[in-house]
């Protein structure tokens, strides 16, 4: 299940929505803001959804080396990650430690990015059965203990996360702060100035859409009825296209050349 999502490119719409989901986390907001260069320009921006792009392949398609390899350099990446809140968040108060190796903020990392993978899926590509997305969840989770989340924290169902999620908003975890909405503003603009304005009203649409309303509401996002209905035309033409395109168009190359390795494997 993890190679029949992952491998279709237009999932990657999703993302966003993920993001800013990670960021209503003040732990995780302040680690990206630090730590990022999130919003240090348009090759940077290039580079970013590269390296993104290139771990998530390598940890869903790739050999157990490729596997060891991708993980190994998130791994490494995480360690540098630390530090402490600057001003009071929420419930967090300043000085708040946080660390990019903690495995509460993986997993909540690790949940957003899962979410928004089925949920983009669903609705730009075709439908999945309750026990297809049970499946998803559960091979998503085995790179769990290989990035620092011992093993028996990440949901391995769907209503699993749905549970794992609606308690952390409800829990009082989450607050959107100065620095994640600094942040969302840097992220639903697209570079490319305005040959990229199709590109940046879709990520915007999409990625406000998809996202929860009590967290849309705390990032200030407007969304009225008839966004929506764009968001569900918008859906409804990318699927019937979807249907007509020839894989070389809709999946990413490592989906059709690299050997599966054991077991499937998802990345943040």
């Amino acid at each position: 299940m993890a190679r029949r999502v992952n491998r279709e490119a237009i999932v990657v719409l999703g993302w966003g929505r993920a993001i800013l989901m990670q960021l209503a986390h003040p732990l995780v907001a302040a680690g990206v803001g630090a730590h990022s260069g999130f919003d240090a320009g348009a090759l940077a921006y290039v580079r970013r959804m590269r390296s993104t792009i290139s771990a998530m392949l390598s940890l869903t398609f790739g050999t157990d080396t490729e596997v060891n390899e991708a993980a190994d350099r998130i791994n490494a990446i995480h360690r540098r990650v630390h530090g402490e809140l600057a001003q009071p968040v929420g419930p967090y108060e300043a000085g708040t430690r946080y660390d990019a190796t903690d495995p509460a903020l993986l997993a909540w990392v690790h949940a957003t990015l899962v979410d928004s993978q089925l949920r983009t899926y669903v609705l730009f590509v075709a439908p999945l059965t309750p026990a297809e997305e049970d499946r998803y969840c559960a091979e998503a989770a085995e790179i769990g203990p290989r990035l620092g989340v011992p093993p028996g924290v990440l949901p391995l169902t769907r209503d699993g996360l749905d549970l794992y999620l609606r308690e952390m908003q409800q829990a009082g975890r989450l607050a959107v702060g100065q620095e994640a909405v600094r942040l969302a503003k840097a992220l639903l603009a697209v570079p490319g100035g305005p040959w990229s304005a199709p590109a940046q009203w879709l990520g915007r649409l999409v990625t406000v859409g998809l996202l929860p309303p009590a967290l849309r509401e705390a990032y200030g996002f407007p969304w009225r009825e008839r966004d929506h209905r764009r968001l569900r035309q918008v859906a409804a033409v990318v699927r019937a296209a979807h249907r007509m395109a020839p894989r070389v168009l809709r999946e990413w190359s490592a989906a059709r050349r690299r050997p599966r390795s054991a077991g499937a494997r998802l990345t943040r």
